[in-house]
């Protein structure tokens, strides 16, 4: 076969770098004609590390497995997506533009001109509106992407994100499916949950991935993260609870009851979708589940969801209608087949018109791809420029010379006043610039009366909405369930705290396996930045000790989900805490006889500190 046509696609993944060549046959279909993923570890879900470790990979995986195409289609990560569904009125195609810049600017959480972001017409509803699908990524992170690809060698030609390029496979595969279906890509650090009916299409990202599993068995088995991925890989399984038999294997029971917790939280949030999309969106019960992603294949992952859900389970195959090159290892592809679905969907991009086109392309990049292809011109025009010059030059060069002197001599008799003009105004925006210090010194200390009140006032926003959800999620168990949960403590830390803290004990302030946990180290928390606190009159961390009315009698796992379920409203819901530094802790108190009520602990870590004085 020719190499003409040949094109690579790139999943960045969280967790791994998945990448397939493919060419356009003569008779217009998608063909494979190589594939590979290489793991990305830890280091693939942190900022700070990401470029540098899929460069590492790009450099490692292309020239291993003989890639030949350096043209590249690229799918971000899930994590740095801002995807959302809204619905225009029915209004002339000529003001669609408008209306679409309009509610961008009201729906996407930052600037226009901080990101790049582009939207899709999904279809319309019986009464006239249209559907979009708003699509909108941080402009550093896709220049990231390009960089981290053109570093490697590649041409990157288009970028998409995950849930656009896996509605695409799916419907390129399974078009003759009928009725309502779900699809379920469990990825590292987010799943996807997309829904196919008919020509109507939904998609809900949820902030839940397996890396959740590896990093608690290794705070519990005291383990680094990657010995513990890999047991995960080996020996782990989703425990089945109830009256099941758990295996001899201590750690495989350990890592089996992890997945299972972790999988009843994804579950719960994957039932909150399904009554969005029916009851906001319109669409129907689904009617079978798909499953996909490098985390789909842990064993009874798809017994735990057909328990769950009482719907009929299987996996997702994105290379159902795709051509395979007879080279290709036909076993090997099997295994690596539910995680390659964002993969085939930007294949098909090359192929034909698909029903989700985005391409997030940031203008630096179109400016120097145009730059790039307009650049003979340039050298061409400049090198007349040079030599139009140099002719000039020549033949003027002593009258040149005399007008230079000239210029210069009036130049510098008009400099002298204006240097001290110059100097006069520097003073001016000196002493500016202490009175403007001074006003946004009295305004902080103004703003920070009213901070507590607001802080009060979003903590029981929150709590509020996990008591509607549980009662919601539960109510199918037991109809009559009241969830209440309140704070009964919250101590604000300050620097003084942790001294008399560090002379009351020997241990740190945070427990090792925590710190482990979240790859910490002593006197940093979570997501949240370090702050050099001492010398302050601020508080930037709380720690809070809820109580909850007990639910174990519903289920064992009811008090721990009401407390992770917490942990994500907090980390999702609220623009006064840092999400990754909110942090629930492991052992729940005891369930109280008297009043039938249980207490955890958590904690926070404010995105501003609050002055004291």
């Amino acid at each position: 076969m020719s190499s003409a046509k040949t094109f690579l696609c790139l999943d960045f993944g969280t967790g791994s770098l998945k990448a397939a060549e493919f060419e356009i046959t003569e008779s217009e279909a998608l063909c494979l004609r190589q594939f590979g993923a290489k793991p990305l570890g830890l280091a693939g879900a942190q900022d700070s590390a990401r470029e540098r470790v899929i460069l590492k990979a790009i450099q490692e995986l292309l020239p291993e497995r003989g890639f030949v195409s350096r043209d590249i289609n690229v799918c971000a990560p899930g994590v740095h997506a801002f995807t959302k569904f809204v619905k225009l009125p029915p209004v002339d195609t000529s003001k669609v533009t408008q209306i679409i810049q309009y509610e961008a600017q009201q729906n996407v959480p930052f600037a226009l001109d901080e990101v790049v972001w582009d939207y899709q017409i999904t279809g319309s509803t019986p009464t006239g509106e249209l559907e979009v699908l708003l699509v909108a990524i941080k402009s550093d992170i896709v220049e990231g992407v390009f960089r981290t690809g053109e570093s490697g060698g590649c041409r990157l030609q288009l970028v998409d994100v995950s849930p656009a390029a896996l509605a695409n496979a799916f419907r390129y595969n399974y078009s003759d499916v009928e009725g309502c279906t779900m699809l379920l890509d469990i990825g590292a650090k987010t799943s996807n949950v997309l829904f196919f009916e008919k020509d109507k299409f939904f998609a809900r990202s949820i902030n839940i991935g397996a890396n959740s599993i590896t990093q608690e068995f290794a705070a519990e088995a005291r383990m680094p993260f990657t010995q513990a991925e890999q047991f995960k890989i080996s020996e782990g399984f989703v425990s089945l609870g109830g009256a099941y038999e758990e295996p001899d294997n201590p750690r495989q029971a350990q890592i089996s009851k992890i997945a299972r917790q972790v999988m009843t939280r994804l579950h719960i949030q994957v039932n909150q979708t399904i009554q969005f999309y029916r009851g906001q969106q319109g669409g129907s019960a689904p009617e079978r589940l798909f499953l996909a992603g490098g985390a789909s294949v842990m064993p009874y992952t798809s017994e735990f969801f057909a328990e769950k859900l009482g719907l009929e389970v299987e996996y997702f195959n994105p290379f159902r209608n795709v051509q395979i090159d007879p080279s290709v290892d036909l076993e090997e592809l099997a295994s690596y087949a539910h995680s390659f679905g964002e993969v085939v969907g930007l294949g098909l991009r090359n192929l034909a018109e698909c029903p989700i086109e985005l391409n997030l392309m940031p203008k630096t990049v179109l400016q120097k791809q145009q730059l790039n292809q307009k650049k003979p011109y340039f050298i061409a025009t400049v090198l007349s420029l040079i030599l139009g010059i140099f002719a000039f030059g020549w033949f003027y060069s002593a009258k040149i010379v005399d007008a230079k002197a000239d210029a210069l001599s009036e130049l510098q008799g008009k400099i002298t006043p204006l240097q001290t003009k110059a100097s006069r105004l520097n003073s001016a925006i000196s002493e500016r610039d202490k009175i403007k210090d001074r006003v946004e010194g009295l305004a902080d200390l103004l703003k920070s009366r009213f901070t507590w009140l607001e802080l009060f006032d979003e903590m029981q926003t929150c709590l509020m909405k996990v008591e509607d959800e549980v009662e919601s999620v539960l109510k199918i168990q037991e109809p009559d369930v009241k969830a209440g949960i309140w704070i009964e403590e919250m101590i604000p830390v300050t620097p003084d705290y942790y001294k008399i803290k560090k002379r009351e004990s020997e241990k740190p302030s945070y427990d090792k396996r925590y710190l482990e946990r979240y790859g910490l180290s002593e006197g940093e928390l979570g997501g949240g930045p370090s702050r050099d606190r001492a010398g302050t009159n601020e508080i930037d961390t709380l720690d809070v000790r809820f109580r909850a009315v007990d639910l174990s009698y519903i289920s064992d796992a009811a008090n721990s989900e009401y407390a992770y379920r917490v942990e994500e409203i907090f980390k999702a819901d609220t623009n006064y805490f840092y999400p990754d530094a909110t942090t629930i802790a492991q052992a729940l108190g005891n369930v109280s006889a008297e009043s039938a009520t249980f207490t955890f602990n958590a904690t926070i870590v404010l995105q501003e500190p609050i002055k004291i004085k």
